[in-house]
């Protein structure tokens, strides 16, 4: 897509070549210094102009960086873009018919800046500025960005301090400073951006107010909003010139006076203050999306009055009620409630590892919440564009980035060996053979890059390019006996070959599926794998060329790509199911789905429901109300209360235990009886199903 319109900007970075930000992870990157006063920089764009409405639909094809949101005629319209490379970036298309009138109208833009190397967006790379054209009704472009708008930077937002990883700064707010007087905007040169094919839907931001409130001492307020959401605040106040409000956001109550831990056990400190302009009441509605369920507004004036206060709530479009569960088994029914919030929230414009620490697109990430995403909602879209984000990344690395549409550059072998199980998920839910056929090319290329680290056997040995993850926190890879340094040193080890060859099996499927010739080398080098990591006398897997160690990991894999020789069967499942849950939230996905293809349902159904330390339910006896990033809030030292890469009893539940596929067919239930009965509503690939147990 080609914009009319031209880049425009504030004159401070309107000479400003783009920095590079992209390389591989083990590289030193390229980028030049970055000016530290431009970063966080927030500007307003505005262009009035005069129309006599015509019969039709108006259009706002808009894009900006590192983000915008949009204003006609003083009314909120929406936000964006979705992050994305240079090399593909996204735009919005927006319908503002309803907003304009005869006369005189005016397009507002509240640019954002970051400037930071991070998981969020592409920023960090001096590109800051606004891209827009007004489209008539008969296709004609009305207006577009150019010298003639106008710009003022905003000075209100007066804190450096970041949270998380750098990834966002916090917000002290200063009302008192006005908005200086607008200026002609800077219409800057070829930045070096190509625009996406089609615009990106738009994220569902509406406000909710706090299931309850409770006075503070001082005329403080506390709200609840009764669970875990990804939202700004928007108070009101009034009170005298200078005077300060104080204002924190937490997952979690304390014991402090203020009732809210905002210094985060995820890492973040959500502690903010607002400076109230006086005179008539002052409105303020924070810019940046947090994590929370739990506010303090605290003045620090006793004379200060609080108003109003709502959170605006954000997060990819969800229907509540495309997929349902009502089940006789309520420790079933408020895992898959957490499950469920957890992917709502933690879908925005992209699949976000969590809406606090990071705000990144984190392939593997993806693997486990798009499978759950998929069946909450029945939309491919989201899936689609992750894929073809990952796919993009390329430009970086054949072998594909862990991280995506980010400056922050991460690579992990493990995620990348998983993009053919992600190519298959979207085939089998749309049937879409063109897409398959668009992307295999690259699968194939990711899978070339792994080739310098194969062996005569065909498996590999010491992938030093990325990191081998095997599992994460460090801590819950059950004892696994190979040294995962960064880089890995020399060495077979199980993980990242379990994947490695389900990969090359994935690709030959797809191949098949395309009517396109195959050589047989996922079965080879199945074999390999079983010749050299299985332990005849344990009947097991072990961890490492050598080893004697049979840990989870390095048994769940074969089953979940269906690889396991037929007499392993038992003792490989067996094996798995005395062991247990003892791997990360990430990894249990892999190994619920390989116990439902070895047939060990009711192991399965124990397992999502237990009420044990280390289980889903633990999250909700812990006051969760969306999936944690790990077994329990102390299971680790930074753990995130949303984190919807936990989601894997969705998926589970669905697909293994109900029998659920894509294409709308139901097969034979394998809920055991102790689970009673089940009602569920499904969307599908083929429509919504409705199972009945």
């Amino acid at each position: 897509m080609t914009f009319a319109g031209k880049w425009i900007t504030v004159p401070a970075f309107a000479a400003l070549a783009p920095l590079s930000v992209f390389h591989r992870e083990s590289e030193p990157s390229p980028a030049g210094e970055h000016p530290e006063e431009l970063r966080n920089v927030h500007a307003l764009f505005c262009r009035s102009f005069s129309l006599e409405k015509k019969p039709g639909r108006y259009l706002w094809r808009v894009s900006a960086d590192d983000y915008a949101k949009l204003y006609v005629n003083g009314r909120y319209l929406s936000q964006g873009p979705t992050p994305g490379y240079p090399w593909a970036y996204h735009y919005n298309e927006f319908d503002v018919t309803d907003y304009l009138h005869e006369g005189t109208n005016v397009l507002t833009a509240h640019v954002y800046y970051q400037g930071q190397i991070n998981r969020v967006w592409v920023s960090g790379d001096l590109r800051m500025g606004l891209i827009a054209d007004l489209v008539s009704p008969d296709g004609s472009v009305l207006l577009s960005t150019d010298g003639t708008w106008e710009y003022a930077v905003l000075g209100n937002y007066t804190c450096t301090r970041t949270a998380g990883y750098r990834t966002q700064y916090l917000e002290d707010y200063d009302s008192r400073i006005p908005i200086p007087p607008f200026s002609p905007a800077a219409v800057r040169g070829d930045c070096g951006v190509v625009f996406d094919d089609a615009p990106c839907a738009a994220l569902s931001v509406y406000e909710r107010l706090p299931a309850r409130t409770e006075a503070l001492p001082g005329g403080g307020i506390f709200c609840d909003f009764g669970q875990e959401i990804t939202a700004s605040l928007k108070l009101s106040a009034s009170g005298a010139p200078g005077a300060r409000v104080r204002i924190l956001c937490g997952e979690e109550m304390d014991d402090s006076p203020e009732r809210v831990r905002f210094r985060m056990r995820c890492g973040c400190e959500y502690e903010e203050t607002w400076t109230l302009a006086g005179g008539a009441p002052d409105t303020l509605e924070q810019y940046d999306y947090k994590a929370f369920r739990y506010a303090a507004i605290l003045p620090e004036d006793a004379d200060t009055v609080l108003g109003g206060i709502s959170a605006v709530v954000r997060h990819a479009p969800f229907d509540d009620g495309a997929c349902t569960l009502e089940a006789d088994d309520k420790v079933l029914e408020a895992v898959f409630g957490i499950c469920k919030n957890g992917v709502k929230y933690g879908t925005q414009e992209v699949y976000v590892d969590c809406p606090s620490r990071e705000k990144g697109q984190y392939a593997g990430d993806m693997t486990v919440t798009s499978a759950a995403q998929l069946w909450l909602t029945g939309d491919p879209a989201m899936l689609e564009k992750g894929i073809r984000e990952q796919a993009r990344s390329a430009v970086i690395d054949e072998g594909l980035m862990a991280v995506m549409t980010a400056s922050q550059m991460q690579e992990i072998a493990d995620y990348s060996l998983q993009f053919p199980l992600l190519l298959l998920r979207h085939y089998r839910f749309t049937g879409d053979r063109a897409f398959l056929a668009e992307m295999l090319p690259v699968a194939e290329r990711m899978r070339a890059s792994f080739v310098r680290y194969v062996r005569a056997d065909g498996l590999l040995d010491g992938v030093t390019g990325k990191w081998n993850l095997v599992d994460w926190p460090k801590n819950l890879r059950d004892g696994y006996d190979f040294p995962l340094t960064a880089p890995i040193g020399p060495g077979v080890h199980n993980v990242v070959n379990a994947f490695y060859v389900g990969c090359v099996r994935n690709i030959e499927e797809i191949r098949t599926i395309l009517g396109l010739p195959t050589d047989g080398e996922g079965e080879r080098l199945a074999a390999a794998f079983r010749r050299v990591f299985y332990d005849e006398e344990q009947g097991l897997f072990v961890d490492a060329e050598g080893s004697r160690h049979a840990s989870l990991h390095a048994n769940m894999l074969a089953p979940f790509y269906g690889f396991l020789p037929k007499e392993a069967e038992r003792t490989v499942g067996d094996f798995l199911v005395r062991r247990g849950l003892v791997c990360g939230v990430y990894m249990a996905y892999f190994l619920l789905h390989g116990l439902c293809r070895l047939g060990r349902y009711e192991d399965v159904y124990r397992m999502l429901t237990s009420t044990g330390e280390i289980s889903w339910y633990n999250m909700v006896r812990e006051g969760g109300t969306t999936c944690f990033e790990a077994w329990g809030k102390d299971k680790k030292n930074n753990c995130s209360l949303c984190h919807p890469w936990a989601s894997a009893p969705v998926s589970v539940l669905i697909e293994g235990l109900l029998s659920v596929s894509p294409d709308g067919t139901v097969g034979e239930c394998h809920l055991p009886k102790e689970a009673g009965h089940l009602t569920m509503r499904i969307p599908t690939g083929a429509g919504p199903v409705t199972v009945r147990v």
